[in-house]
C-alpha cells in the first residue's frame, strides 16, 4: 500500500504533517482561510493513511517478534541508535484515533482568529509529535517525539488559551519536563548497559542482564532495575495523568482552547498508557511483581499501580462531581475514565510477569505473583518451591488467568480509543457553548434544550456515551476491563464500581446543569439579541464522525476489538 510514496509508508505518514507544518507557517498572515484549509486538507490526507494502515494490519497482522511497515535506516551510529520504525495492533488504534481527531480540532480551531498560520502549524507539528512515538521502535526516536509532542501543545496553550493560559501552559510544561528527566535517565541507562537503543534489542536483553558481577555501575542489579523502573513509570503515570500526578490536567483544559484539549484529553493523554504497554511493562516484568517489605508491609509494585488506578477512578469522579465550571467538570472526568485504562494495565503487568517467571522457571518469583506463601526452607529449595508453586497454582489457572488479562488489556486500550472519542467530544461541545456564551459556569445556566435544541441532543448522546451506557462505544471498554480485572484485584474492582456511581452522578449533575429546570431568561434574551448558543454547522460537522464512531464501536466493538485483540495476544506472548 502507499507504494508511490518516495519514503518508507511509515516516515512519510510521520513527516507530512511536519513538512505541512512548515508550509502553513510560512503562509502570510492576512491568508487565513488558506493556512485553514491548506492544513486541514494535509490532516486529511494523513487520515486516510492512518485508515489504511489501521485495515492493513486488520487483514495481516504481525506476528510476535514481526512488526506491520517496519523500516530500519541509519540515523544515529554513534549512539548505535537507528531510525526504526513499525506498528502492531496496539499502535494501529491510536494511530487512527490521531489520524481521526487531528483534523477534527483543526476546524474547530476555524474560529481562532489571530496568528492563524502559527496555529494551524502547531497543531500539524502536533500531529507528528503523537504519530511519531506510536511508530516509534528506538527510545531515541521514541524520546525524542516524545518531547516533540510537548512544545506545540505548550504553545497552543500559553498563546491562545484562557485568561489563566501561562500559569496553566508553565504547569503542563514542568509536570512532563519533570518526568521526561526521569525516563531520559532511565533510557540512557539502558541504552548503554545493552549497547543499543533498539526497543526490540531491549526488551530481549534487558529484563534478564544481571550486570557484571550482579552490578550496574557500581550498585547492585536488584536497586539500578528498581529505580529505572519508576523513571519510566513516574513519566507515563504524569501523562496519563494516573493519580496523585493529574493536578496538572484541570488548568491545562481547562486554558487550552477547544481543538487544543480535544487533541489534550484525545491522544496525549493515551501516550502514557501507551508507555506503559510499549516500555515500562516488558522491560520490567521480574520489578512489577517482586514482592518488597515497608516495615511488616508487603507488597508489589503492579498492587500499587492497581491502587492508584482505582483512587483515579474513585477521586475523579468526585472531583468531576464538585465542578461548577463545565471543562473543570469533563477534565477530572478523565482522570476518572483513565483510571481503568491503569486497572487494565496493572492486570497486564501482573499476568506479564507471571508468564515471565514462568518462562524462567523462577518459582519464587511466580510464588509471589500468585500470592502464594513460601516457607525459608522452601524459598531456598528450587524443587520445593517448584512442588508448591505447581500445586497450588498449576498451569491450567495460569492459563485462565491470562485469558482473563487479555480481556482485561483489551478493555484497556479499547478503553483508551473510546475515551479518546467521547471526550474530544465533550469538549467540542463545552467549547462550543463557551465560545458563544463566554461562560463555563454551570449555576448560570438551566433549561437551555428550548434554546439549543440541536446542542442538547448531541450533548446528551455524549454524555451517555461517556457515562458507559450499554450501546454506546463507552461501555464495551469498561466493561472487559471490570470483568477481567475481577478475579486478580476483586477489591479494587469494588471500589471502581462505586467510581461508575459517582461517573453517573456528574453526567447527569451536568446535563440537569445545562438543559433541563426553568428556562433562564437571561440567555433566552442574549440568543434573541446578542449571539445564537445553538451548536454552528461547521461543530457539527467536526462532533458528527465522533457521535457516528461513539454509535458503531458500541454496537459493533469487533471492528476495532479484533485489530486490539491481535496486539494483546501478541503482547502476552512477549512479542
Amino acid at each position: 500500500m502507499f507504494d508511490f510514496l518516495p519514503v518508507d509508508f511509515l516516515t512519510a505518514l510521520v513527516l507530512l504533517p511536519t513538512v505541512g507544518a512548515a508550509v502553513v507557517f510560512a503562509m502570510p498572515t492576512e491568508r487565513k482561510q488558506l493556512a485553514r484549509w491548506t492544513a486541514l486538507g494535509i490532516s486529511l490526507v494523513v487520515l486516510v493513511m492512518t485508515i489504511g494502515l489501521f485495515y492493513d494490519v486488520q487483514a495481516n497482522p504481525p506476528d510476535p517478534g514481526q512488526w506491520a511497515f517496519e523500516h530500519r535506516a541509519q540515523w544515529f551510529p554513534l549512539l548505535n541508535s537507528s531510525w526504526h520504525v513499525g506498528v502492531d495492533g496496539l499502535s494501529a488504534a491510536m494511530i487512527l484515533l490521531t489520524g481521526l481527531l487531528t483534523p477534527l480540532a483543526i476546524l474547530v480551531s476555524f474560529e481562532i482568529e489571530d496568528r492563524v498560520s502559527q496555529v494551524m502549524a502547531l497543531f500539524l507539528l502536533l500531529e507528528t509529535g503523537m504519530l511519531g512515538v506510536f511508530v516509534a521502535l528506538d527510545m531515541v526516536v521514541f524520546f525524542v517525539f516524545w518531547e516533540i509532542g510537548l512544545v506545540p501543545m505548550y504553545f497552543l496553550i500559553y498563546l491562545w488559551g484562557g485568561d489563566n493560559r501561562r500559569y496553566a501552559a508553565n504547569k503542563f510544561f514542568l509536570y512532563t519536563m519533570a518526568g521526561s528527566l526521569g525516563l531520559l535517565l532511565a533510557t540512557q541507562l539502558i541504552g548503554m548497559t545493552v549497547e543499543s537503543f533498539d526497543i526490540p534489542v531491549m526488551l530481549q536483553k534487558w529484563p534478564t542482564y544481571n550486570g557484571t558481577g550482579g552490578e550496574i555501575l557500581g550498585m547492585d542489579t536488584a536497586y539500578v532495575k528498581y529505580y529505572a523502573l519508576l523513571g519510566f513509570t513516574i513519566a507515563f503515570l504524569i501523562k496519563i495523568p494516573a493519580w496523585p500526578f493529574h493536578t496538572w490536567l484541570p488548568d491545562a483544559h481547562t486554558e487550552a482552547p477547544t481543538g487544543g484539549s480535544m487533541l489534550l484529553a484525545g491522544v496525549l493523554l493515551k501516550l502514557g498508557a501507551y508507555g506503559f504497554l510499549r516500555l515500562a511493562i516488558p522491560l520490567f516484568p521480574r520489578e512489577w511483581v517482586l514482592e518488597r517489605s515497608l516495615v511488616s508491609l508487603q507488597y508489589n509494585l503492579v498492587d500499587i499501580l492497581g491502587l492508584l488506578a482505582v483512587l483515579g477512578i474513585v477521586l475523579g469522579a468526585l472531583a468531576a462531581w464538585g465542578q461548577d465550571d463545565f471543562k473543570r467538570l469533563v477534565a477530572y472526568s478523565s482522570v476518572n475514565h483513565m483510571g481503568f485504562v491503569v486497572l487494565g494495565l496493572a492486570v497486564a503487568a501482573l499476568m506479564y510477569g507471571t508468564l515471565w517467571a514462568r518462562n524462567q522457571n523462577d518459582y519464587s518469583l511466580l510464588a509471589g505473583a500468585a500470592g502464594i506463601d513460601l516457607t525459608d526452607q522452601e524459598q531456598s529449595s528450587r524443587t520445593a518451591a517448584q512442588e508448591k508453586v505447581s500445586q497450588l497454582y498449576p498451569d491450567v489457572q495460569i492459563i485462565d488467568d491470562r485469558e482473563n488479562a487479555v480481556v482485561a488489556l483489551n478493555g484497556a486500550v479499547f478503553q483508551m480509543f473510546n475515551h479518546g472519542l467521547t471526550s474530544a467530544g465533550m469538549f467540542l461541545l463545552a467549547g462550543a457553548l463557551y465560545h458563544k456564551a463566554h461562560t463555563r459556569d454551570l449555576r448560570r445556566f438551566g433549561g437551555l434544550w428550548d434554546i439549543v435544541p440541536v446542542f442538547g441532543a448531541l450533548l446528551l448522546f455524549t454524555s451517555m456515551a461517556s457515562l458507559g451506557l450499554p450501546g454506546l462505544n463507552g461501555f464495551v471498554g469498561e466493561f472487559l476491563v471490570v470483568s477481567g480485572s475481577f478475579k486478580a484485584y476483586p477489591v479494587y474492582v469494588l471500589l471502581s464500581l462505586a467510581g461508575l456511581l459517582v461517573t453517573g452522578i456528574y453526567i447527569l449533575k451536568g446535563i440537569q446543569k445545562l438543559l433541563h429546570g426553568p428556562v433562564n431568561q437571561e440567555w433566552v434574551e442574549y440568543d434573541r439579541t446578542k449571539h445564537r448558543l445553538e451548536i454552528t454547522r461547521r461543530e457539527v460537522i467536526a462532533i458528527a464522525p465522533l457521535v457516528v464512531l461513539m454509535l458503531i464501536t458500541g454496537l459493533y466493538p469487533s471492528w476495532m476489538l479484533d485489530v486490539i485483540n491481535s496486539g494483546v495476544v501478541r503482547f502476552l506472548s512477549g512479542g
